[in-house]
C-alpha cells in the first residue's frame, strides 16, 4: 500500500463546469503560436526567420544561458512571423502549418542500455530538457546538476483541473518509459503522488508511489516535497508534469516528438465542458468554437488560480492542461459588501452563507469584491498554507527585498503557484503571486 501525503490545511473552491469524460478532436488552426515567455527565466536566441520550414520537432529557439535547453515547434509547415515587443524582445513564433503534420527525425533510446550522460545528451538534442523543472525556483532544470530527487505530482487538485486518470489512460508504455528514464538522472528515487483510481501511475515500476489525501494545494509540488523530502538550501530536486510524461515517452520510444496535448475546456461560462485533442500553440478561438455562453468572458490559460489571463485571439501556450473561461467582473453591486451575498463563496461567515452548503458548486466572477490596501491581520492566510511556513511573513520580507529573511522564511521551497490560494482568501487584495515571483526573481539575480 503505497505511503500517503497528508494536509488538513487547504480549500477547495468548487466551480461550475467541470470536464466530462469525452474527447473532441480538434482541427489544425491556421496558424500555431509559441511563447518564450512560457519559459521562466530563459532568454531565447531565434534559430528560425520568416519563411524558414520547419517539422514538428525542430528547434527553433534556445537559451542565451545554456545552449542544450531547445524549444521545438509543435507542428510542421513554414515561419509566418516572428513578434517582437519593445526592445525587440521576442514576444512569440508564429508557424503556419502544413496539410498534414512531419516530425524531425530523432532515434530512439534504448533507457536499459543507455548511461546517464548519455541520456542527457539525448534530452537535449531532442528538445526534451524544457519539461523538466528545478527546485529551488521553478526554473528549467540545469543538466549539470544531479538531483537529489525527481518528484512528480500526478494529482491535480486545483479547480476544475483535468482528472489524470483519465489524460493518461492507455499511456502505460510512454509513462514507463520517461519514468524509467528519468530514475537515471538522480541520485534519489522518482516519487510520484496520485490516488487510488489513476492505474497507470499505481502500475509503473522505478518510482515510489503516494496517495495525495486533503485539500487544494495537496497536489502542488511544493507540498509533496516537504513531505517526502524537504529541500534544504544547496540542494535541487527536479519535477515534471505527469503529462509531459507522454511527450518524453513517446520521444524514447518512437524518436517522435509529439506535443500533442489532452485539455479540459472548462468553467461556468462553457456549454459542454469536456476534454480536447489538440497540438500546443492551438488557436483558443478553434478550441471554444460554438462552445462558449456570453460575450463578456475572461480566458484563462490554465485554472482559475494560476492561470495566465489570454483571450480568445490567444494561442495555448507550451505547458497548458486547461482552459477555464469564467465572467468578467466588471459589474459592481449596490452597496456592495454591506448587503448580503448568498451566491458567493467565502471562508468566512461575514455577510455570507456558502458554509451551509459546503458541497454547492458556484459561477464565480473575476470580481475581486475590494481595493488594494495594506495588509490586514486575519490569521486566514495560515489556515489555507499547508506548508510549514509563515505566509505572511515570507510575503513582507520579500516585499522589503531582504534576502537574509526570504532565505530563512522559506523561499527555496516555494513558487508562486503556492500562494495562490492565500492571494485568492487575502482581503487586502494583494497580488501574493507576483511578490513571490518577483523575489525569486531576485534570488536569482543576486544568489543565483
Amino acid at each position: 500500500m503505497p505511503e500517503e501525503i497528508r494536509i488538513k490545511k487547504g480549500l477547495d473552491i468548487k466551480l461550475l463546469g467541470e470536464a466530462q469524460a469525452t474527447v473532441v478532436d480538434t482541427s489544425l488552426s491556421d496558424v500555431y503560436s509559441v511563447y518564450p515567455d512560457d519559459f521562466y527565466n530563459i532568454t531565447p536566441k531565434l534559430l528560425v526567420k520568416k519563411g524558414d520550414e520547419v517539422k514538428a520537432g525542430t528547434p527553433i529557439f534556445y537559451s542565451k544561458a545554456d545552449e542544450r535547453i531547445k524549444v521545438c515547434s509543435p507542428v510542421s509547415g513554414v515561419v509566418d512571423e516572428v513578434v517582437r515587443g519593445a526592445k525587440r524582445k521576442i514576444l512569440s513564433i508564429n508557424i503556419r502549418p502544413s496539410s498534414s503534420i512531419l516530425y524531425a527525425e530523432n532515434t530512439k533510446l534504448d533507457v536499459s542500455k543507455s548511461s546517464t550522460e548519455e541520456i542527457k545528451q539525448y534530452f537535449s538534442e531532442t528538445g526534451l530538457i524544457p519539461f523538466i523543472q528545478q527546485r529551488p525556483y521553478g526554473t528549467i532544470a540545469n543538466f549539470d546538476d544531479t538531483p537529489k530527487e525527481i518528484v512528480i505530482s500526478a494529482y491535480n487538485s486545483a479547480p476544475l483541473a483535468s482528472d489524470l486518470s483519465f489524460v493518461l489512460s492507455g499511456k502505460e508504455k510512454e509513462v514507463q518509459a520517461a519514468v524509467s528514464a528519468l530514475a537515471k538522472l538522480t541520485s534519489g528515487k522518482v516519487h510520484i503522488t496520485t490516488d487510488s483510481t489513476n492505474k497507470v501511475v499505481n502500475s509503473l515500476k522505478d518510482a515510489e508511489i503516494y496517495y495525495a489525501k486533503g485539500s487544494h494545494p495537496v497536489g502542488n509540488v511544493s507540498v509533496q516535497i516537504e513531505k517526502i523530502s524537504p529541500l534544504n538550501k544547496g540542494e535541487k530536486i527536479w519535477t515534471v508534469n505527469a503529462e509531459d510524461l507522454v511527450v518524453i515517452g513517446e520521444m524514447i520510444l518512437t524518436g517522435k516528438f509529439n506535443l500533442e496535448r489532452l485539455i479540459s475546456v472548462v468553467g461556468p461560462r462553457v456549454s459542454n465542458p469536456r476534454y480536447h485533442r489538440v497540438l500546443v500553440g492551438t488557436s483558443i478561438s478553434d478550441i471554444v468554437a460554438n462552445n462558449i455562453v456570453g460575450d463578456n468572458n475572461r480566458y484563462i490559460d490554465g485554472n482559475v488560480l494560476t492561470g495566465k489571463k489570454s483571450s480568445v485571439n490567444g494561442a495555448l501556450g507550451y505547458y497548458s492542461k486547461q482552459i477555464t473561461v469564467i465572467e468578467e467582473g466588471d459589474d459592481y453591486q449596490f452597496f456592495g459588501w454591506q448587503t448580503p451575498q448568498p451566491k458567493k463563496f467565502s471562508i468566512t461567515r461575514a455577510l455570507m452563507f456558502s458554509f451551509l452548503t459546503p458541497n454547492k458548486k458556484y459561477d464565480l466572477n473575476t470580481n475581486t469584491n475590494g481595493e488594494h490596501r495594506a495588509f490586514v491581520l486575519t490569521g486566514y492566510l495560515e489556515k489555507v498554507f499547508p506548508q510549514n511556513i509563515y505566509p505572511l511573513e515570507l510575503i513582507k520580507a520579500c516585499l522589503a527585498k531582504d534576502l537574509d529573511k526570504m532565505e530563512k522564511l522559506g523561499i527555496y521551497e516555494v513558487v508562486p503557484e503556492d500562494f495562490a490560494l492565500t492571494e485568492f482568501i487575502d482581503v487586502s487584495k494583494n497580488n501574493h503571486q507576483q511578490i513571490i515571483k518577483e523575489a525569486i526573481d531576485l534570488m536569482i539575480k543576486e544568489v543565483g
